[in-house]
């Protein structure tokens, strides 16, 4: 009898896993994320000496930018489950720590990059604008794009490399997509800039892995099917 109610459960317990569907959350990240860089780039000038002025001008863009950012936050973190899933029990301990280590810097480096955002323009929108006092704007602002441009992007290259890693120590993904993935991580690491598009070469990458991802995980389903054939 207990052997019958084992062999039913064994049939009825599948083992959890990420819907192939998940990877979309790769392409969310990218777009979501590119979109409210691009919203910042362009509403905050690179000068640091001008006015003030542009948050007043600029407000409506970056309140977007900050609205999208947290569902950016949210994407990345389902992507890095797609990362992990597709690895499964090959994953490396020591890489792995590293790479999930990283994504969660990461990703705390934007909240606190795009808190301070928020916190210019909350301060703005409850003071007049003459008042501003535009050496605290463009210190919080230095500060906003030192942790964006400097800290945050290590903590990208620093992931991109560790995954890079695993795949080839699994080879779960093409070789030539590894390489790849080194060099943009080599850029990273070694491109010293305040200038936010740099930061748009991260969403670009994780865009082009879901991708990659979601039609290899197409084309396998479509082979396995008793009807592909």
């Amino acid at each position: 009898m207990n052997a019958l109610f084992g062999e039913h459960r064994a049939r009825n317990i599948q083992r959890l896993k990420a819907p192939r569907a998940a990877a979309v959350a790769g392409i969310l990240f990218a777009l979501l994320f590119a979109a409210s860089i691009s919203l910042i780039r362009l509403n905050i000038p690179a000068d640091f000496s001008g006015e003030a002025s542009w948050i007043s001008t600029g407000y409506r863009p970056l309140r977007i930018a900050l609205v999208l950012m947290p569902f950016a936050v949210i994407a990345f973190l389902w992507f890095v489950g797609v990362i992990r899933d597709r690895l499964g029990e090959q994953e490396d301990q020591f890489f792995a720590t590293v790479f999930f280590g990283s994504s969660l810097l990461f990703l705390a480096m934007v909240c606190v990059s795009m808190a301070i955002a928020g916190g210019i323009l909350v301060a703005a929108d409850g003071t007049i604008q003459e008042g501003l006092d535009r050496d605290s704007v463009a210190l919080a602002r230095a500060v906003m794009l030192q942790i964006s441009n400097v800290y945050a992007l290590r903590m990208a290259a620093v992931f991109m490399v560790s995954v890079a890693t695993i795949w080839l120590r699994t080879g779960v993904m093409p070789r030539r997509l590894a390489l790849a993935t080194y060099v943009l991580a080599l850029l990273l690491l070694l491109v010293v800039s305040l200038n936010l598009w740099v930061v748009l070469i991260f969403p670009a990458w994780v865009f082009s892995v879901s991708v990659f991802i979601l039609t290899t995980e197409a084309r396998s389903s479509q082979q396995s099917s008793p009807l592909s054939g």
